[in-house]
């Protein structure tokens, strides 16, 4: 693990300064695949992204590179002053008066939703696909040890990869999407000159192209919402109204989710980074929302 005075440095060849234009290294957060560290250089606070252990062999730089190129000046995600598409490093600018959003607090979720929408609508672009049923297969491979922890992984991979056909049906377009659009990456970020909230999205480094409705079943996985919640959450995106079938869809996706992140968590366990009460809450989505979306089309 890199010491502070090499953070700093990597910090200073990054950002072409002198090593003594960095000050106040100190760790922000250590998340599930990377961990941050907020620094001032010059005066201004940045955050610069470290990748985490196995991360090359998640992540296609190239690709994330891609996106910020897409949004980085739509003032819909951090702001980002460098990106590395060979090693994964990222600095962004730091925000002094931000938080997380509260999946449990209804304005929260409401407002974030409809930020959400608001940037699905734009419809943006890019290359690649994030393709959830692939992404599953691929991190089992990542596997050095073949054999799940799970006892009936074999069946249960069985029943949600059948769901595929299901999703097809009422997949009516793919554009840009978050795919890691759990709450903790919806920044709220009050502005000095009125006092308002701004929602930023943060952290692309997985997003692709995808049916939008991912990054629904993708807030419930990592939120740990109950059913109730899931339904709530999803009136919350189709102020409108949402029909049955894409109701049906969006638990087949939460069903894939809990599968694709459980594998990913195995992975990451096999290089010693556990997760815990967080992973076994995964596999349970991919069990539990299996069932309820089979009886869901009865």
């Amino acid at each position: 693990m890199e010491t502070v005075g090499k953070i700093a440095d990597i910090i200073a060849a990054l950002m072409k300064v002198r090593a003594e234009d960095i000050t106040g290294v100190s760790i922000l957060k250590k998340g599930m695949t990377n961990r941050s560290f907020l620094f001032t250089c010059n005066g201004e606070g940045y955050i610069i992204r470290i990748p985490g252990e196995g991360t090359e062999r998640l992540i296609d730089r190239r690709q994330e590179a891609e996106v910020y190129d897409v949004i980085n000046h739509e003032g819909i995600s951090d702001d980002v002053v460098y990106i590395d598409s060979a090693y994964g490093y990222k600095i962004s600018r730091f925000w002094e008066n931000a938080r997380v959003c509260d999946p449990f607090c209804e304005t929260d979720v409401r407002r974030s939703m409809h930020r959400r929408r608001v940037f699905h609508h734009k419809e943006f672009q890019v290359k690649h696909e994030f393709d959830i049923f692939k992404q599953i297969q691929f991190y089992e491979n990542l596997w050095t040890d073949r054999q799940s922890v799970y006892q009936d992984y074999e069946t249960v991979r069985e029943k949600v990869l059948s769901l595929d056909g299901y999703i097809d049906r009422y997949i009516e377009q793919k554009v840009l999407s978050h795919i890691d659009a759990v709450p903790h990456n919806f920044l709220f970020i009050k502005k000095e000159e009125n006092n308002e909230e701004e929602i930023r999205l943060i952290d692309w480094e997985y997003a692709g192209m995808q049916d939008p409705h991912v990054d629904i079943a993708m807030f419930c996985v990592y939120a740990m919402y109950d059913r109730k919640q899931v339904d709530k959450l999803i009136d919350l995106y189709f102020t409108e109204g949402c029909a049955r079938e894409i109701r049906i869809k969006i638990y087949c996706y939460i069903a894939a989710c809990g599968l694709l992140w459980s594998n990913w968590c195995e992975y990451k366990k096999q290089l010693g980074v556990e997760f815990g009460e967080y992973a076994l809450a995964q596999y349970r989505f991919a069990k539990e929302y299996y069932q309820i979306a089979r009886e869901s089309m009865n």
